[in-house]
């Protein structure tokens, strides 16, 4: 089934929120403001040195962070940030009172803006906004990951499937070849060339003591790409030993249709047929 990538009221309310501001009174003014419009899983921190460790260990969706704060300031925290998010992203949406910091804010990292006094509307908005942005980059990243773990589980498949065709196919047949649409070979096992007559012509065959009329025959089969089925021909060896070949093929297509060659197996089968000498 496919993942889907629309986020529910509730996945938005449950998301998980990290407000850092050294004031006890913005803290809890934020948090309130949080609850009363139903969200769910609110953290605050006081202490900006603990963002860092805080947000490694929960990953949070949001992070409201003061720019004002002492002993460690929220550039600071944004740096301490960046190091921890692979992603380069930082779900910073900054609090400030300086107009002169938002265009700054906005450089270090962070991906929206507040300013001081609150306005409650704003901020409400600004949080929803940022927080559908960022559930749903999490969300399409997490469906992208599921179709890449698929892709490469049916990858996995098709080496195995081609895996045991080879090996049945070299069970089966002595030998087996593939050609593109200019007959020229591409893959083979076994001695194909010789066992095909490739390159010859009906004076070669005859010398080299082929069944000329079969070959021949053959031969047109694979020039006028038809398909064929235990094809038997054979040939006289120089030894005066007799073999016979049987030969299944068939031409190959591509997606549009287009001739692209030949494939096919073949196998000796003189004493199958108990061929005497």
């Amino acid at each position: 089934m496919k993942p889907s990538t629309m986020l529910s009221p509730a996945e938005i309310l449950h998301a998980n929120i990290l407000i850092v501001d050294d004031l006890e009174a913005n803290l809890m003014l934020l948090e309130q403001m949080l609850k009363n419009a139903g969200y769910t899983s609110i953290t605050c921190c006081a202490r900006p040195r603990e963002v860092a460790p805080l947000h490694a260990s929960h990953r949070y969706d949001l992070i409201l962070l003061d720019l004002q704060m002492p002993d460690m300031d929220g550039f600071e925290v944004m740096e301490a940030l960046r190091e921890i998010e692979q992603d380069d992203y930082l779900p910073v949406l900054v609090i400030t009172a300086q107009p002169g910091h938002k265009l700054r804010a906005l450089k270090a990292g962070a991906r929206d803006f507040v300013s001081k006094p609150f306005d409650l509307v704003e901020v409400q908005t600004r949080i929803q906004n940022m927080l559908e942005v960022r559930l749903l980059y999490r969300k399409l990243g997490e469906a992208n990951r599921v179709l890449e773990q698929k892709v490469l589980e049916r990858t996995a498949e098709l080496r195995q499937s081609e895996a045991r065709f080879q090996r049945f196919t070299e069970l089966s047949s002595d030998w087996y070849w593939e050609q593109d649409a200019a007959g020229v070979l591409t893959e083979f096992s076994g001695p194909v060339r010789e066992m095909l007559g490739l390159g010859g012509d009906a004076a070669t065959w005859e010398k080299e003591g082929w069944d000329v009329a079969a070959l021949s025959t053959l031969a047109d089969n694979i020039a006028h790409r038809r398909p064929f089925l235990d094809f038997i021909y054979s040939r006289r060896l120089p030894d005066g030993r007799a073999q016979t070949l049987q030969v299944s093929g068939e031409p190959v297509f591509d997606a549009a249709s287009r001739f692209i060659g030949y494939r096919g197996v073949g196998m000796d089968v003189s004493a199958r047929v108990g061929v005497k000498e």
